[in-house]
Parts: structure tokens; C-alpha cells; sequence
């Protein structure tokens, strides 16, 4: 059963690599993304496919030796073997499985973030701003691309607000999972009497839809234009270098006032219209097909309380899956590997459970 669907995996495969190279798949832009985008999911899949078949092979061959074979010692070697392979096939069995479920097409795309203090006024802005610095830490390690799009900086330091751009292979399939309330619990560096506060900040995280997922009419975008605010040097609150998009049938804004150049600018605020957008409609088409609708995990949620971070005990834990990890001065370096990975397993099992694969 698992090898008739991993066969037909394969042979899709073939045939989009085929179509990949053929010209009239070249010279349509959008359908040559969708096919690439497709190849290289399912060229992850294929490769497991090919070591899956090779210890099948194996596994069978050592199988006859264990029943064939006359010499006691070899005999012996052969079932070792076996039993080693057996374990080997049965672990990638079960990996295979996770491939298996349908991934979020989604998952493969840049990503698009937004951190913002909640309540705690200038202690929930610090937090922010240590949020920001935990995934830029984590993206350096995974060898993403940071790019801050808009910012607005806290009046005792950290962020009210940052908006940033983060590109890398599969960003936000990796980072949807911080979508959602993060809240700290610590004593704030204005308190003089060591009381610990509770404080928060919003994270949300959008995947980056590209000029072929949203399809936006420029009569529908009114831009407007202000001073930059903020470092950049003298220019800053002389030219009219920062734009600001309203999408006019929905009321969606977003800006960009981080580049000294007004056209920079306009691009990467349409990147974040465009995306926002794109947001709204995706969440419409899960609402009405329930078997794609997110999972608990990865639920989008903003007003949800995902993750407590408790300073005091040096504890870390993710409401959503029950995990408590008592590493929080290396998680906020950006160490979060083992929480995201945590994550995915769980959304994984999650939609196995549901026969969605």
C-alpha cells in the first residue's frame, strides 16, 4: 500500500520535472512557481523513497539468508542484520507517513511578521524587542534573510511595533507555529522592588504571497506619502520618502518608511498589502473547506495565549502542546529549534489522527 502511493509520488515527480522543461510551462510564469514549487516538495519525498526501497531489498535478502542459510554463524550474521534493518525500515516507515500528510502549500513560501506590544505598556515594548532579537538570532542560524519593512520604537526601549521580511527556503512553514500571544513574566528592569510583572506581545506571521497569488488593481490602492520618523540621518524629516498603502474594497494598510528611497519603500509596503490580502482570502477558503482548516497547533489564532515565558524559573512553556523546557536564557538567543520541531510532530500527528493524509 505504502510503496503503490510512494510509486505514484514518484511518477508524478517525473512528470512535473518533465513539464518544468517544457517551453509553454516556461513562459507561464505563474504555473512554471506552482510546478516548481511542487518538484521540490515531492523531490523530498522521493529521495526517502529510493533508501525506503533499498532497505525493502535488503531486508528481503536477509530474510532468505536467515531461512536458507546452513552455517550457524551466518546464519546469526543474517538475523542481526535483519532485526537491524527491521528497525531502520520501521523508523522510515513512520517518517514516510509525516511526509505523507498534505503538506499546507503555504509552507514553502517567505514569511512576513509583525511583533507588537500588548498590554504591560514599556515592559511588554522591551519584550517585543527581545522577541525580535530571538528570531533574528534564530534566522541568522538558519541561514534565512532578515529585512525590517516599518518600525516603531518603544519609548523606553524595544519595539511598540516591527514589521520585517524573512526570506528562506520554507520560512514560514518553520515560523507559522510563533503566530499568537507570547507572554513574559519577569521583574521589569523600571520596577524597584523586584515584583514580578506579567506582560505581552503579538506575534503574527504571514506567508508571502507573490503578484501571482493576489491579483490587486492599482486604482484600488490609494498611496500616500509622509516623512520618514526615526535613525536615517538628516533626510529623515525632509523628504517624502515613506509610503503608506490603503487597499481601498477591504481597508487593509500597510507601510514602509525603513528605506531612504520612496520607491523601495512603496515596494516592500505593497509586499505586505499584498500578503495581508492574500491572508484574508486564504483564511475565507479554510473556513469553507473544513478538511484544509489549520490545526489546533497552527490555528492563526492572534487573540490565543500560545507561550509563557517565566524568567524567574527559567521556564518556557507552550500552552498549545503542554511542552515546558527549562532553557530560556539559550531559547532567547534563538535556540527555539526543539520547541518549533515539538510543533510540527504535533500538527503532524494532529492531522494523521484526522485521516487527512
Amino acid at each position: 500500500m505504502l510503496l503503490d502511493k510512494l510509486e505514484a509520488i514518484k511518477q508524478r515527480f517525473e512528470d512535473v520535472e518533465m513539464q518544468l522543461s517544457s517551453p509553454g510551462v516556461m513562459g507561464d510564469m505563474k504555473r512554471f512557481a506552482q510546478l516548481n514549487r511542487e518538484y521540490k516538495e515531492l523531490q523530498k519525498i522521493v529521495e526517502r523513497y529510493h533508501v525506503y526501497k533499498n532497505v525493502q531489498s535488503n531486508l528481503e535478502n536477509a530474510k532468505k539468508m536467515v531461512a536458507n542459510e546452513k552455517d550457524e554463524e551466518f546464519r546469526e550474521l543474517a538475523k542481526s542484520e535483519f532485526d537491524s534493518l527491521q528497525k531502520e525500515n520501521e523508523k522510515l516507515e513512520e517518517e514516510i507517513k509525516f511526509m505523507l500528510v498534505p503538506a499546507d502549500p503555504e509552507d514553502v513560501k517567505n514569511a512576513i511578521m509583525e511583533v507588537r506590544a500588548g498590554t504591560g505598556g514599556d515592559e511588554a515594548s522591551i519584550f517585543a524587542g527581545d522577541l525580535f532579537r530571538m528570531y533574528s538570532k534564530f534566522c541568522e542560524r538558519k541561514g534565512y534573510k532578515i529585512e525590517v519593512v516599518d518600525m516603531t520604537a518603544g519609548t523606553a526601549g524595544g519595539f511598540k511595533e516591527v514589521i520585517f521580511n524573512v526570506t528562506g527556503d520554507g520560512a514560514y512553514g518553520i515560523l507559522k507555529y510563533e503566530s499568537g500571544v507570547h507572554r513574559v513574566q519577569r521583574v521589569p528592569q523600571t520596577e524597584t522592588q523586584g515584583r514580578v510583572h506579567t506582560s505581552a506581545a503579538t506575534v503574527v506571521v504571514l506567508p508571502e504571497a507573490d503578484e501571482f497569488d493576489v491579483d490587486i488593481k492599482t486604482n484600488d490602492i490609494r498611496k500616500d506619502l509622509f516623512c520618514s520618523s526615526g535613525p536615517g540621518g538628516q533626510s529623515v524629516n525632509t523628504t517624502y520618502s515613506a509610503v503608506r498603502l490603503t487597499h481601498i474594497p477591504t481597508g487593509i494598510v500597510a507601510q514602509c518608511q525603513d528605506q531612504k528611497s520612496q520607491l523601495k519603500n512603496y515596494d516592500k509596503a505593497l509586499s505586505v498589502l499584498r500578503s495581508r490580502i492574500y491572508e484574508l482570502e486564504y483564511n475565507k477558503r479554510m473556513e469553507e473547506d473544513s478538511k484544509k482548516r489549520k490545526t489546533m497547533v497552527s490555528s492563526g489564532d492572534r487573540s490565543a495565549k500560545i507561550r509563557t515565558y517565566n524568567y524567574p524559573q527559567s521556564r518556557i512553556t507552550d500552552h498549545r502542546i503542554g511542552l515546558t523546557m527549562y532553557n530560556l536564557g539559550t531559547f532567547m538567543e534563538g535556540d527555539i529549534y526543539e520547541m518549533i520541531d515539538a510543533l510540527q510532530v504535533a500538527e503532524n500527528s494532529e492531522r494523521l489522527k484526522e485521516g487527512v493524509a
